[in-house]
């Protein structure tokens, strides 16, 4: 098979340059190219070795410890070959790593900012590895002492770890103003990068407006709430008001522990916000933030807001009855058939507990009616696998022929994952009917040992064969469930066999 590595290093051999024959942006790709320079091929041609040794790159990965000794001093020349100097810092060899060791902190200090951003990554990659903490640890105390321009580049590097590394060493030295980092925490989308950034911009500023507004406008949530917590210090408690209906929990929680220290109650304010469910302006999170505050008595508020216009005010009325534990199993199920996907996935959360409750013919209906949405199929079928059993079983076969390709793999995933019922009345010849019509999901031997522990006494249809079971004799029954039972069974060949000659047996 043509790996990544595979194709640079025949792209090497034939002579491209190392940036045009691998992707030098991406870490993963500089350690793929030295472990596959020492991939022993049987195919290979005599002179490959040869060839290797010839071009710098691949003699820097070279098998040799020797060959990759010697050209590590043609790094100095080529600095598109400083990653695989960072890579031979955690040689296995010793004499290779000291000198790689070596010849690394020069050549950091003399490298072109736009180079470090691929080294730093493959360095932060290596730190995982044994030996590998010297490269981090060398490119950590060149930062410290480097130009702020330097760090320019990594901090806008594609790579998270890169940027988390160099926000780290930029804080630390005190370089970015406490707007810069405000801005890149809101527009960070590493949580690593938005808190540290966050901290150290309210750290310098903790009051002011430029650091502040970016944080409150941010699309992240961990940045919204420092921004709505950072309004506590600077006495402006009143304006957290809007983040209690905030999309985020986390920046809900945030608002309501301002307005508290303000003074404020924020449960009044959610009663007030859903009192009217014909009101089309209700906050679609409103209902939610109700329930993460409120009491058992704000369902009365909750129940009216299920029948809402808005969708997502009925999804957060939903979810806020089943966190109150005011979850009514009757009341409910209409919501299941609602046209919104985020209604009827909430109404299935809650009423997932009470699965057993709900009629098996009721949600079966939502299986094969036409005229039923993909999510309602999606939320019954939840229900119905919640329930377990021969009922889950009739559930998962019915989606096998469904319409939509994603619900047809998640029946095939159930009925792989499917457990006989140990204690309940179930018919026989429905469940193995029920079997017969999943056999392309299973081989023989998984199927045979399913019906048995199914309790079923016979063994399905081959190809071409009618649906009729045929009876097992008790010999040999009991041979067949000891070998299916067994904790190291046969390969797959040697099964087939043995079911071969168990029809022959039978048959006779």
């Amino acid at each position: 098979m043509l790996t990544r590595g595979n194709a640079a290093v025949e792209r090497l051999v034939q002579g491209m340059a190392l940036h045009e024959a691998l992707g030098v942006t991406d870490p993963e790709a500089w350690l793929e190219l030295d472990a596959e320079v020492r991939t022993v091929r049987t195919n290979a041609p005599v002179s490959r070795p040869r060839d290797h040794a010839r071009v710098p790159a691949l003699a820097l990965c070279h098998r040799d410890g020797r060959v990759r000794e010697a050209a590590l001093e043609q790094v100095a020349d080529a600095p598109d070959l400083l990653p695989l100097l960072v890579v031979r810092t955690a040689d296995w060899a010793g004499p290779v790593r000291a000198r790689a060791r070596q010849l690394l902190p020069p050549l950091l200090a003399g490298a072109e900012p736009a180079d470090l951003v691929p080294v730093t990554a493959l360095a932060l990659r290596l730190a995982r590895r044994d030996r590998g903490g010297f490269a981090p640890e060398a490119l950590a105390s060149f930062l410290r002492t480097a130009r702020p321009a330097v760090l320019e580049s990594l901090l806008a590097a594609p790579d998270r770890r890169t940027r988390r590394f160099a926000f780290g060493v930029a804080v630390e030295r005190g370089l970015l103003p406490a707007n810069r980092l405000a801005l890149a925490a809101a527009a960070d989308d590493d949580t690593v990068v938005q808190n540290l950034c966050a901290e150290a911009a309210l750290a310098l500023d903790p009051t002011g407006d430029d650091v502040i507004v970016p944080l409150l406008r941010s699309r992240y949530p961990a940045a919204r709430s420092a921004g709505v917590t950072a309004l506590r210090r600077a006495g402006r408690h009143g304006e957290a008001r809007p983040y209690l209906t905030d999309r985020s929990g986390q920046v809900r929680a945030c608002a309501r522990y301002v307005l508290r220290q303000g003074g404020i109650e924020p449960h009044p304010l959610y009663r007030a916000l859903c009192a009217d469910p014909a009101d089309h302006g209700v906050p679609g999170w409103a209902p939610l933030g109700l329930a993460e505050c409120g009491e058992s008595a704000d369902a009365g508020l909750l129940w009216p807001l299920t029948t809402h216009p808005m969708p997502s005010v009925r999804a957060r009325a939903v979810a806020g009855l089943r966190l109150l534990g005011r979850s009514d199993v009757e009341r409910l199920r209409p919501l299941l058939d609602d046209p919104t996907p985020a209604v009827a996935r909430e109404t299935a959360d809650a009423l997932l507990p009470w699965a057993d409750r709900l009629p098996e013919d009721w949600l079966q209906r939502r299986l094969t009616a036409r005229r039923s949405a993909t999510h309602t199929r999606r939320a019954a079928f939840r229900l119905l696998r919640a329930r377990g059993g021969i009922a889950e079983l009739r559930a998962a076969v019915t989606l096998l022929d469904d319409s939509d390709p994603s619900l047809r793999a998640l029946a095939g995933s159930a009925i792989r994952q499917w457990e006989p019922p140990v204690e309940g009345h179930h018919d026989p010849a429905e469940l193995d009917a029920l079997l017969n019509r999943c056999t392309h999901l299973f081989s023989e031997y998984v199927l045979l040992r399913l019906r048995w522990r199914a309790g079923l006494t016979g063994r399905p249809p081959a190809d071409g064969e009618s649906g009729r079971v045929r009876e097992l004799g008790a010999p040999e029954q009991g041979a067949a469930v000891r070998h299916a039972n067994s904790t190291a069974p046969p390969r797959r060949s040697g099964v087939r066999a043995i079911i071969r000659a168990w029809v022959r047996r039978t048959n006779a």
